[in-house]
């Protein structure tokens, strides 16, 4: 899918304002709503825009404890059987298959760290898992939302 500038700034302002109205868009883009809107359309059949969603901090749930879980698995264990093991697991916002030593990398939010310690023991009793390596985050550096480059996005101004 070939973006232009225009579906990007489209997207970029709907990053920092998935409530705006497609007039609200068209003014930060130079386009009409109804231009804004057959363009969001297309993104969305597109598959380039996924969806809209509210961001909730997590501190506002009680989840102010996070964690990176590192997974090792026995023989050739499916990425989508760990998938679906970890999507079992509210307390799981992320998962990854990566490179190196381990086979996959799990984001984890919890109320505290005694809940981080009973997640993974949760996980690691699943039948696949081998062993796990953990870290508490301790502050974050840069948090942009989910899914957006920040500098590719950013191109109104």
């Amino acid at each position: 899918m070939e973006l232009d500038r225009l579906d990007r700034d489209i997207i970029a302002a709907l990053v920092d304002d998935a409530r705006a109205t497609y007039a609200e868009v068209g003014q930060l883009v130079g386009l009409s709503a109804s231009a804004v809107k057959r363009r969001v359309d297309r993104l969305r059949e597109s598959g380039a825009i996924t969806g809209f969603s509210a961001r909730v901090a997590p501190e506002a749930l009680g989840w102010t404890t996070e964690a990176y879980v590192e997974l090792f698995c026995q023989g050739k264990t499916k990425p989508s059987d760990i998938a679906l093991a970890v999507a079992k697991f509210p307390e799981v916002v992320g998962a990854a298959t990566i490179t190196g030593e381990a086979d996959a990398l799990l984001h984890i939010r919890a109320t505290d760290v005694r809940h981080v310690e009973r997640v993974i023991e949760r996980i690691a009793a699943e039948t696949f898992v081998v062993r796990t390596k953990s870290a508490i985050v301790l502050s974050r550096l840069v948090d942009a939302p989910s899914g957006v480059l920040r500098n590719e996005t950013r191109l109104i101004g």
